[in-house]
């Protein structure tokens, strides 16, 4: 099948196309991006998503609220165990008959003040020992609240996983629905690895950035106003301490995260293009091996998987360095605490546990603060995946359609073109004023050279591709006055480049038409004669075809797609002819079908071989996206221009017989 052509003028060149008409799969995806374009607009826009799970993203918020409350508790209530111990054990070094205040005195009057203020600060029974009844009863209630603290927060994650998961399921149906709309130009200009690695790779990593991120990033914030309320409550002075160095955690955090979210932005586009190579080559493996470069192939693998590798690896190494430097933080504090809380302790104003308590507390404060920059991380990861999605939502579209007003009726099949001109390239004429009429019922062969503009035409036929001027009309209606699929629904199409999808030969033929009975299925494959080649199958129309159908050959393939537009019955049909990797019996079959499926329809023939046109009704010779000749075969012969060249080039022997 010839591509849709680059214009003759300069030699300009265009992408080559993916859709009908489409070039090979070898075309690279181009560097990854330096930097995302904007990210407060596309965490903003992210956020914007989780709106319809609003009500239970609250309801997180109040379990993330109890299970933090529950938490922060334990700490004091452990201190209190702390105290009763400590207080039971000095207790029980002092005689039975000697009251606290006694013993408080006497250490003063010996000069042992500190001694006796932190005595002092205790609540003593001398002789009694430890009182493991309070302490039963203390352990217990900390085994509560930390039971129902994991209660909720098991619950947190149950719901945020559902929301998480509903999200992305909304995201992956928007880009369906969006690659849907698309114009055939934006797949000439992407490769199919990149837009698979956004539709897959891009969203699973926001799907399990969301589910990490969300309950953390709730907990952390609910946990360090909850910690902070609790260490003012035990002591201001060493609150204040733990709070110095949450500035010093915040211009860690903000230093790394904006230069690691350069490189996940990198690394992520590095995985899209590593994807495209991988799908190219899977594609073309045939052709990589016929053609000795699996050295090359290989090759630019491990360019592109090194590029990865580099991109991965400073993204990874940037962020990595987060930990480290909030542990050291963290643990400057915890001995500033530990300092100045013993000194406190040993002066009365503080009693062990609860210095014990607000060592736990300041623990559980650094770690959200440690936490919320890991999540800083991911979070930049996410939205370098939907930077990348959101591009794609945000894609031009097909012109939107224009349903037609009148009465719809049968297709008669008259085709009409009118000055039609069209161009890729604004600044490159491809199709210039092009006229051209065809009765229904009859064939039009379109012949020339590659890059003449063959395949072009039908794609302007088919509204892949919108017209600049003139006017295309389908029995006397512009076609731009019809939704695509009404257009489309009168074409019926049998391409060069076959497609068959993963299923039973049966569901491949019916792909025509959903509502056909096994009956018409069958009468279809008797006229593209391939009924007998199916039957001969352990599984006849049951035979499950592969994603490559790599278990039929090219021309029974062929067949079956021409069984296809049996099946479906459109009144025009677009033919592409594909004889050339074909045995010459499966040739003549298939040519023989193709016979008999243009039979009472109007059809457009894209001819490579123009043996087999001699009988179409109009002949179109194409260079340069203009009709240079038309007529019948003998006409087109006896003019000897352009087209007889051509025949020459293929039957020289014959015409010399002729002439």
């Amino acid at each position: 099948m010839s591509g849709p052509t680059g214009g003759a003028a300069g030699g300009a060149r265009r992408p080559p196309p993916r859709g009908f008409g489409g070039g090979g799969p070898f075309g690279g995806p181009g560097l990854p991006p330096e930097k995302p374009k904007d990210f407060r607009g596309t965490f903003g826009r992210l956020a914007r998503t989780l709106r319809p799970e609003l009500g239970l993203i609250l309801i997180v918020v109040v379990f993330a609220i109890v299970s933090v409350a529950c938490s922060a508790v334990g700490p004091k209530l452990l201190g209190g165990a702390t105290d009763i111990l400590f207080e039971g054990v000095v207790s029980q070094q002092l005689p039975p008959g000697v009251t606290q205040q006694q013993a408080v005195d006497d250490l003063r009057a010996a000069g042992q003040t500190e001694q006796a203020d932190m005595l002092a600060s205790m609540t003593l029974t001398p002789g009694a020992g430890v009182d493991f009844t309070a302490l039963r009863n203390v352990l217990l209630l900390v085994a509560t609240v930390y039971l129902l603290s994991s209660a909720f927060s098991w619950a947190q994650a149950y719901i945020m996983a559902g929301v998480s998961q509903r999200t992305v399921y909304r995201m992956r149906r928007d880009v369906d629905d969006k690659l849907s709309r698309m114009p055939l130009r934006y797949f000439d200009s992407h490769s199919r690895g990149d837009t698979l690695s956004r539709v897959t790779n891009d969203i699973d990593n926001i799907a399990n950035s969301l589910q990490q991120t969300m309950t953390q990033l709730i907990t952390a914030v609910c946990t360090i106003v909850a910690v902070l309320a609790m260490m003012l409550w035990i002591s201001p002075l060493l609150a204040v301490i733990s709070l110095l160095t949450v500035p010093l955690s915040i211009v860690v955090t903000i230093f790394v995260a904006k230069r690691s979210q350069i490189q996940f932005a990198a690394q992520w586009a590095q995985t899209g293009a590593l994807n495209g190579h991988v799908e190219e080559m899977h594609t073309g493996h045939s052709i990589v091996k016929a053609f000795g470069r699996q050295h090359e192939a290989i090759e630019r693998f491990d360019l592109e998987n090194e590029r990865l590798f580099q991109a991965s690896y400073r993204a990874q190494f940037l962020s990595g360095t987060i930990q480290p430097a909030m542990g050291f933080i963290a643990n400057v504090n915890y001995v500033l605490i530990c300092v100045i809380g013993g000194i406190q302790v040993a002066n009365g104003q503080m009693s062990l546990g609860d210095v014990q308590a607000f060592v736990q507390y300041s623990r559980q404060f650094a770690m959200p603060i440690t936490q919320t920059a890991s999540i800083a991380n991911v979070i930049q990861s996410a939205v370098a995946s939907a930077e990348r999605v959101f591009e794609l939502l945000d894609e031009a579209e097909e012109t939107p359609d224009v349903a037609y007003a009148g009465i719809r009726r049968a297709v008669a099949g008259r085709v009409e073109l009118q000055d039609v001109s069209f161009r890729y390239l604004p600044d490159v004429p491809l199709i210039e004023d092009l006229d051209l009429v065809v009765e229904p019922g009859e064939t039009v062969a379109i012949v020339g050279p590659t890059g003449a503009g063959k395949t072009t035409l039908v794609n302007l036929l088919m509204r892949f591709y919108e017209i600049d001027e003139g006017a295309i009309r389908i029995d006397g209606i512009d076609s731009r006055q019809m939704s695509r699929d009404e257009l489309r629904s009168t074409f019926g199409m049998v391409l060069q480049d076959t497609w068959l999808f993963h299923g039973t030969i049966r569901e491949n033929i019916a792909y025509g038409r959903d509502d056909a009975t096994e009956e018409e299925i069958v009468a279809a494959a008797q006229a593209a004669h391939v009924d007998h080649f199916v039957r001969t199958l352990p599984d006849g129309y049951d035979t499950v075809l592969d994603d490559d159908a790599t278990s039929v050959s090219q021309g029974e393939k062929q067949l079956l797609t021409i069984a296809r537009a049996f099946l479906a019955d459109r009144r025009i049909l677009i033919l592409d002819e594909a004889t050339s990797s074909v045995d010459t019996r499966t040739e003549v079959l298939i040519q023989r079908a193709m016979a008999r499926l243009m039979v009472g329809r109007t059809s457009f023939v894209i001819a490579h071989r123009l043996s087999t046109i001699r009988d179409a009704h109009t002949i179109l010779v194409m260079d340069h996206g203009r009709i240079i000749e038309q007529g019948t075969h003998e006409a087109l012969l006896a003019r000897r221009g352009f087209y007889f060249d051509l025949y020459d080039s293929q039957f020289a022997e014959p015409l010399l017989e002729a002439s």
